[in-house]
C-alpha cells in the first residue's frame, strides 16, 4: 500500500524536485485553526507526497499516531512492531498514522524522499507515513498540538521523545497516550478492545 509507489532509487534530477515540492508545502501543516477542533478528523495534513489529505477519510478507524524517527535507538523494535500490529489487524479497521520528526536529538534528519526509503525498503511499513512536522514548540503541527492537548503527559503536555504514540477511538476522539519506550505490541489489547475484538 504506501510503499508501492516508492522507487528503490531515487534519480538526483528527481530527488531536487521532490525535495522542493515538499518545503513548498510545509507551511500548510504549521498554521493554526481559527474553529476549535473536537477531533482528529478536523484535520487536513500533507502525505509525505505533499499532497492533502483530509483525516475523516479515516471516520470509524481506530487510529495509532506515532512520531517517528530513522536514527533513534528505539526505531528498529519499534517501526518492526507497528507493522506487526498494523499487518494484524488493518483488514479489521486499524490504521497507524506516522509523523516524521527531527526534534529530539535530530534522529530524523532527512528529507521526505530518504524518509519514505528509510520506512519502505529496511523496514517494509505499509502504514501510511506523513510530511516531516513539528510536534513541540510554536510551529507544531495542528493536529500534535490537539493530541497534546487531549492527553497530556506525566510531565506535561510536551511531547518527550520519538516514538509517542496517541491511540484514538473509531468516533476521532483521543482515548490514550503512551511514552515511548512503551512497546507498540503491549497496548494490542487496547487496539483490540476499541476494535470490538474478543
Amino acid at each position: 500500500r504506501f510503499c508501492s509507489w516508492i522507487k528503490p532509487r531515487v534519480p538526483p534530477q528527481d530527488f531536487v524536485i521532490f525535495r522542493v515540492g515538499f518545503s513548498a508545502n510545509l507551511t500548510a501543516m504549521t498554521g493554526s485553526s481559527s474553529k476549535q477542533s473536537s477531533s482528529v478528523y478536523d484535520f487536513t495534513v500533507k502525505d509525505i507526497r505533499g499532497n492533502d489529505v483530509d483525516l475523516s477519510i479515516y471516520k470509524g478507524k481506530v487510529l495509532l499516531i506515532v512520531n517517528v524517527a530513522s536514527q533513534c535507538g528505539l526505531t528498529n523494535s519499534n517501526y518492526n512492531e507497528l507493522n506487526e500490529v498494523y499487518t494484524k489487524y488493518k483488514d479489521q479497521g486499524l490504521e497507524i498514522l506516522a509523523f516524521p520528526c527531527n526534534q529530539f536529538g535530530e534522529q530524523e534528519p532527512g528529507d521526505n524522499a530518504q524518509i519514505a526509503e528509510v520506512a519502505c525498503t529496511r523496514f517494509k511499513a505499509e502504514f501510511p507515513i506523513f510530511d516531516k512536522v513539528e510536534v513541540n514548540g510554536s510551529n507544531a503541527a495542528p493536529i500534535y498540538k490537539f493530541l497534546k492537548s487531549s492527553k497530556g503527559g506525566l510531565l506535561g503536555d510536551g511531547i518527550k521523545w520519538n516514538f509517542t504514540k496517541f491511540l484514538v477511538d473509531k468516533d476521532g476522539n483521543v482515548v490514550e497516550r503512551y511514552a515511548p519506550t512503551t512497546s507498540p505490541l503491549s497496548i494490542e489489547k487496547n487496539v483490540k478492545k476499541l476494535l470490538g475484538i474478543a
